[in-house]
């Protein structure tokens, strides 16, 4: 992309002449790529094609948080650029350093036990509670980020935007839905102290050293984050933490089942001992997790059917939505 090249080398160092672009595979929501030059790699990331929900795909929070962040939280990526024409390749995007890693989606692979090594596994499961652990104590002010969203209200205007979103993407009416957003407002805890919130904490949102699954070297996707209550990244996390007898219908499930792996009380239980943080309501959390990822399978799916993207993968989407909000209502007694 001539423009891209153009664009970058007058504003970037190490990005002279015309980069070989790569694509990363895996995601379903921003678009990430490589950009190889002589001595140099960067990543770049931009908006998925197509509408867009508001607030979300967020690249100049992404940016800010991601231009100061690594300063106390190293393992977020440091972002050097942030593009708002978009002239030059068709949306907003910013470039950041890249880091090297594996990231452990539906299985684990082959260099970490293919799923068979106990230990290995339980490596996985604690690493993303650890490090989970470690964002939350980032203070907001120790990396200008103190103004970052409104964490007065955070879980009232939580509730409502992703119920919000669920009629803006509906295909059809679902009484459940209705059902759970009146339960979530009615027994809607108290927050704890607001922390800065990485808002899509997951498994795969992580990357792991290539020879130790015990050991975090980046964090990705930091589009949506903010300043809020904990407990609400802690709860979209467990959202895809299955247990025995529950059935997977999320976009990259944890492999939660292989020997070894902590099961979702005992990932609770490491974040309590961790934070130091009252996890009495964690069924709540938890709830409004399902209930959320629900909701995004559905902006997924929704997509697809009104044809603003070709993705094959989305188109069995809306029935993993609707699994999820049934096991959401299953999880209004767990924890």
């Amino acid at each position: 992309m001539p423009a891209l090249a153009a664009y970058l080398s007058d504003r970037l160092l190490g990005t002279a002449g015309e980069p070989v672009i790569h694509q990363f595979s895996g995601g379903h929501a921003n678009l990430t790529y490589l950009l190889s030059y002589k001595g140099a790699e960067f990543v770049l990331r931009r908006p998925p094609l197509g509408p867009v929900a508001p607030s979300s795909h967020d690249m100049s929070r992404e940016f800010t948080v991601l231009s100061r962040l690594w300063q106390r939280f190293p393992l977020a990526p440091r972002a050097f650029l942030l593009c708002e024409d978009v002239s030059v390749i068709g949306a907003p995007f910013l470039v950041m350093e890249r880091r090297h890693g594996v990231v452990v989606r539906r299985s684990v692979p082959d260099r970490f036990g293919g799923g068979t090594d106990p230990v290995a596994n339980r490596k996985l499961s604690e690493v993303v509670v650890r490090t989970l652990a470690q964002f939350h104590g980032v203070e907001p002010e120790s990396v200008d980020l103190g103004d970052l969203g409104r964490p007065d209200g955070f879980l009232s205007r939580q509730v409502a935007g992703w119920t919000g979103r669920w009629q803006e993407a509906k295909h059809e009416d679902n009484p459940l839905v209705d059902e759970l957003a009146e339960w979530l407002v009615n027994h809607m805890p108290p927050s704890p102290a607001p922390t800065l919130v990485h808002n899509d904490w997951r498994l795969d949102n992580i990357a792991v050293a290539e020879d130790d699954p015990g050991r975090c070297v980046a964090v990705f996707d930091w589009d949506m984050a903010t300043q809020g209550d904990p407990l609400a990244d802690l709860g979209s996390l467990l959202a895809a933490w299955y247990e025995p007898g529950e059935t997977p219908a999320t976009l990259n499930p944890m492999p939660t089942f292989s020997p070894g792996f902590l099961r979702r009380r005992e990932a609770i239980e490491l974040y309590a001992a961790l934070t130091e943080r009252n996890l009495e309501a964690m069924p709540w959390y938890l709830t409004f997790g399902t209930f959320r990822l629900g909701v995004i399978l559905q902006q997924i799916y929704i997509r697809w059917r009104r044809g603003q993207t070709q993705d094959e993968r989305f188109a069995t989407m809306g029935d993993g939505a609707r699994r999820l909000f049934e096991l959401a209502a299953d999880r209004r007694n767990d924890g």
